[in-house]
């Protein structure tokens, strides 16, 4: 019978850190895979509900992944702000991120359109649990969240909007379940 054994230790590989098994001489990469989730096929009843589905993936394609930077972002603020001791020094680190992110995002941010722009917005609220109003309030004050909530509804948008996966954004959902498991 083959000898098994898992080994104690973890090997470097490819810049993960994986544990190895010992399986008849050869030693063979244990690695713990993600849960994907199977969806059936889309069934569509129109044309137009196609159509409508199609530009939605580009749509949520196009956005996706801002959100995923916005979750990563969050986290490595509330990480950070916990080392600076004075609301001022805070402060100065909130504006330096700020400043970061906006040369490296302001420019494709603005070339979203308005429906790309509300997508964005359920799916940070998806991602961060948080209301893109709450995350303006938290670090940047409650006036100015008072004021990019106001040109938001100008713009027919609304940063209070949160993300209903089972309800509303039943199709934004599957796009995202389909996009993490490699379909899209």
């Amino acid at each position: 019978p083959p000898r098994s054994t898992l080994f104690p230790y973890t090997t470097l590989f490819r810049s993960h850190l994986v544990r190895t098994k010992i399986i008849g001489g050869d030693t063979v990469l244990h690695v713990n895979l993600k849960p994907i989730t199977i969806r059936p096929p889309m069934v569509f009843n129109s044309k137009r509900e196609f159509n409508r589905y199609t530009r939605l993936v580009l749509y949520v394609q196009k956005v996706y992944p801002y959100s995923q930077i916005v979750s990563q972002q969050l986290f490595e603020i509330h990480a950070h702000l916990d080392e600076y001791k004075t609301e001022k020094q805070k402060k100065e680190y909130l504006k330096l991120k700020e400043k970061e992110l906006k040369e490296q995002f302001e420019g494709q941010l603005r070339s979203l359109t308005f429906t790309q722009g509300k997508i964005l917005i359920k799916l940070i609220n998806s991602e961060t649990g948080h209301t893109t109003f709450d995350i303006i309030k938290e670090l940047k004050g409650s006036l100015n969240a008072f004021f990019w909530q106001s040109v938001a509804r100008l713009f027919g948008s609304n940063l209070k909007l949160e993300y209903d996966a089972e309800g509303d954004d039943r199709m934004i959902e599957d796009i995202v379940i389909r996009i993490e498991n490699g379909e899209l």
